[in-house]
């Protein structure tokens, strides 16, 4: 077999099979040597080294018919850590989650996105580290670390870039500062293309898919068919708050603009006009819808026509087979869905929405966090980040035999 510029034979071989692991394509030695093309002796040397290296793990599958029970080989759930960190206006929600995606432990740092990069930043890395030492994985490195942001993201650079929302962030070098805490690679991301790729990854949906996101403002994330992201040139694909909104409204928005869809449809702004305010003000939403409240229904439907003028426009635009509404305004699921699947089936034509299914996200679902591990573990999978991964690896098990491993047990896969 010929080397590539990527290193050596034993290199490159640990390369092939450490993907063909992590894709799910093969399980089992015999399966990495047809899938891969390599000798069996070859591909025994190399998984015996990445079981010595702790990156992969080996275990029986069962009983077999005849002789020993067939083994099974995944990749080890201390062979790293990836994190993530879903910041919102009133608080950040983090999670760590082994390298097969499986959660192992979720927490909220109630710090409100007002007091600034360095407040937030500071809480999060504290509770990450927290969690780390709580869950026995301070022996399984940070891999890779995914932020999301509630506003225009700068992805190659990995800050903010004059978000509404968010005073004292604009140009924040976030990934500098996470990557110099976490000696990790480190992705900075826009909240909402999190929660979309997040969405992506059920099995229940179809790419492409558009989600949207309404609560303090409302910002949309699309997912092509091949499952990335469409960022745009500059990043900026998806800011649809700033449309102006159907009517002739003058209500003036947090950009400096009047009549965009954010300060007439958000969540916050229904909020504001019922006079449901401080941290209350969800809560009483909610309780106003359920107890049929006509004002409240009212208002929630005059925002879902408005978001549904603009869903109409996108859905010509990007042709998506799934839509997806998400953020705290998915909450009166039924009455939103009602009025802006009205307004899309009634503006866009047949053909884009004859297979469109429109739905809202799961409660508790936490997609943004989902998304952020599956970009991760895109990321560490990749070509380059195989390359990262083996030259990171110092060789030794991340734990020895019998020491505690911390609690993994209840974890969610995403």
């Amino acid at each position: 077999m010929a080397t590539d510029s990527g290193g050596n034979f034993a290199t490159v071989a640990l390369r092939r099979i450490l993907g063909a692991v992590a894709s799910g394509e093969a399980t089992s030695r015999a399966e990495i040597a047809r899938r891969t093309s390599l000798a069996r002796s070859t591909v025994g040397q190399q998984v015996d080294d990445l079981l010595r290296r702790g990156i992969f793990a080996e275990t029986e599958a069962g009983s077999s018919v005849r002789g020993r029970p067939p083994k099974v080989l995944t990749i080890s759930p201390y062979a790293g850590t990836i994190a993530v960190a879903d910041v919102d206006v009133n608080a950040t929600t983090v999670a760590l989650a082994d390298l097969s995606r499986t959660v192992v432990a979720r927490s909220v740092v109630p710090v409100p996105v007002e007091d600034g990069p360095e407040a937030v930043l500071g809480a999060v890395t504290s509770r990450i580290r927290e969690l780390l030492g709580a869950h026995g994985r301070d022996g399984a490195p940070v891999r890779e670390l995914v932020v999301g942001l509630p506003g225009p993201v700068d992805f190659q650079h990995g800050c903010a870039v004059r978000p509404p929302i968010m005073p004292g962030w604009d140009a924040y070098p976030v990934g500098a500062h996470l990557r110099e805490q976490f000696a990790a690679p480190v992705v900075v991301d826009n909240d909402v293309n999190l929660m979309a790729l997040g969405e992506a990854a059920r099995d229940d949906v179809d790419a492409p898919l558009l989600a949207l996101k309404i609560g303090a403002g409302i910002g949309a994330g699309i997912i092509t068919a091949d499952g990335s992201v469409h960022r745009g040139a500059d990043g900026a694909a998806g800011d649809i708050g700033h449309l102006r909104a159907s009517g002739d409204s003058e209500v003036l928005c947090r950009c400096g603009k009047t009549g965009c869809v954010e300060a007439i449809a958000s969540h916050s702004a229904v909020l504001r006009d019922l006079g449901f305010t401080g941290e209350e003000g969800p809560r009483l939403l909610s309780e106003a819808v359920a107890h049929g409240d006509p004002e409240a229904l009212y208002r929630i439907r005059q925002a879902a026509t408005e978001i549904g003028e603009v869903v109409a426009m996108l859905v010509h635009m990007y042709n998506p087979r799934t839509l997806v509404l998400g953020g705290p305004m998915s909450e009166q699921r039924d009455e939103l869905l009602s009025g802006v699947r009205a307004v899309v089936y009634q503006r866009a034509l047949p053909l884009a929405t004859r297979r469109l299914t429109i739905t809202t996200t799961e409660p508790d679902s936490a997609p943004g966090l989902a998304g952020g591990v599956a970009l991760a573990a895109r990321d560490i999978f990749s070509p380059e980040g195989i390359a990262r991964l083996l030259a990171d690896d110092t060789g030794a098990p991340p734990y020895r035999s019998g020491e505690a491993r911390g609690s993994s047990t209840g974890g969610t896969r995403t």
